[in-house]
């Protein structure tokens, strides 16, 4: 948190649906069903996340469900993360549990690949020649 900057505490009795926006720093001890997007966060270890937290860094302790973009994350060994995590800086402590994949700098997601099906033969010319093997004319492979 820096010198000057506003904080800003919801309580472990609070639950919040909806986007939570702040130009200050954040601490996070209840349940919140959004988007968050704040300076710094820090999240309480019986605190429940669910959606996108943007921030330039956060402390992780409680459960998170969806993505992380930040600069500087920690995630505490009390923590639960569920998501997709992009991140300048990452700690993770001894016993956190991490369910995701990790991405070092920018947000930008890889391209996604697209599975090939594959098709039957159309013809016995399209059909794979099988290596060992030879066809005769009757279609028996000797």
């Amino acid at each position: 948190m820096s010198k000057n900057a506003t904080f800003s505490m919801i309580g472990a009795d609070v639950v919040i649906t909806g986007d939570i926006s702040a130009s200050a720093d954040l601490h996070i001890d209840g349940r919140v069903r959004g988007d968050i997007n704040c300076l710094a966060l820090v999240q309480g270890a019986a605190s429940e996340m669910i959606g996108t937290i943007t921030a330039q860094s956060a402390h992780v302790a409680g459960t998170v469900r969806g993505s992380i973009v930040v600069d500087s994350l920690v995630i505490q060994r009390s923590a639960h993360l569920i998501g997709d995590v992009h991140y300048e800086t990452l700690t993770v402590e001894q016993g956190a549990r991490v369910e995701g994949t990790f991405a070092k700098g920018g947000v930008e997601l890889p391209a996604t690949e697209v599975p090939v099906t594959p098709t039957a033969p159309t013809s016995p010319a399209d059909a794979p020649l099988l290596l060992g093997t030879s066809e005769t004319e009757d279609g028996i492979g000797r």
